[in-house]
């Protein structure tokens, strides 16, 4: 046990010397993102595997494609075959696609069940998805919360992606394991960072489960990927992984600035709500 522990505090501290990673879409990109944690390395792997069947199965068919087209074609057979049936035939051309569909489906229902639930979580976040922007609450952390917005095209500086950005990113620590959960207020939206292989719908009436790990330092962006209204392209994602260190002292900040930001907000809540009852009352 302690030769592992020496193991996995060597590989923090190595991805920790490394140059921060940047998870983000590349001009003219082809294939996935770079891979920034395990989940990514899992998807990686299943995608490649499910790329070469594919390529060995189009290759296959086009070369059977090309044989019959001049083995069987009129000039070469002017007497067609009355052949109707070969069975071994038959029996090949069910159960190859069968195993092949066999071969795909076993490591994706493993990697299915390795995305689902955190095991030894280090710490929870909860996801709130909401019209249109998101709420990050961290409940082992004295349970501040804040909103992420994005940050206007015209405030977008040298540097940054413009419609990627926000004013306040998902801090989280490097090399940790993080138990998220996801709610939505008011219709579904999706919780989705490509190079850390994260995905999850944000349902209203409905807390789901997943988790996420950055193994090196670095900026991952993602955005809402469901059709969630005119507004849809306006939920950007920032998860920022940072050393141990630096995170408890974000939080240790946080605490301070987002709980003051909780007490001004509560009297405009009861403003607006006592507004809103006068106006009932009114009406009736």
């Amino acid at each position: 046990m302690a030769i592992l522990g020496l193991v996995a505090a060597g590989g923090m501290a190595f991805a920790q010397t490394q140059a921060p990673m940047v998870g983000a879409p590349v001009p003219w990109g082809m294939g996935l993102q770079e891979s920034g944690g395990p989940i990514k390395d899992a998807i990686s792997s299943f995608n490649e595997l499910v790329f070469w069947i594919i390529v060995v199965i189009t290759i296959f068919v086009a070369i059977l494609l090309a044989w019959v087209m001049w083995r069987y074609n009129e000039k070469a057979n002017p007497v067609p075959s009355q052949n109707s049936h070969n069975t071994p035939l038959e029996i090949a051309w069910t159960v190859i696609p069968v195993l092949i569909l066999l071969v795909i489906a076993v490591p994706s229902f493993r990697l299915i069940y390795y995305q689902d639930r955190a095991r030894d979580a280090d710490l929870t976040i909860n996801v709130t998805g909401h019209q249109w922007y998101w709420n990050y609450r961290f409940p082992d952390h004295g349970n501040f919360a804040f909103d992420s917005r994005p940050i206007q095209d015209e405030d977008i500086r040298a540097g940054q992606f413009r419609s990627l950005e926000v004013d306040e990113p998902l801090v989280v620590p490097v090399g940790r394991t993080i138990r998220v959960m996801t709610q939505g207020v008011d219709v579904i939206h999706s919780f989705f960072v490509p190079s850390l292989g994260v995905q999850r719908y944000t349902i209203p009436g409905r807390t789901l489960e997943t988790w996420m790990r950055a193994d090196r330092v670095g900026t991952f962006y993602g955005q809402c990927n469901q059709i969630c209204g005119v507004n849809h392209w306006f939920m950007p994602i920032v998860v920022k992984a940072v050393p141990q260190a630096e995170f408890d002292a974000w939080v240790a900040s946080a605490r301070t600035r987002f709980a003051r930001q909780d007490d001004q907000a509560a009297p405009a809540l009861a403003d607006a709500a006592g507004d809103t009852i006068r106006i009932a009352a009114a009406r009736q």
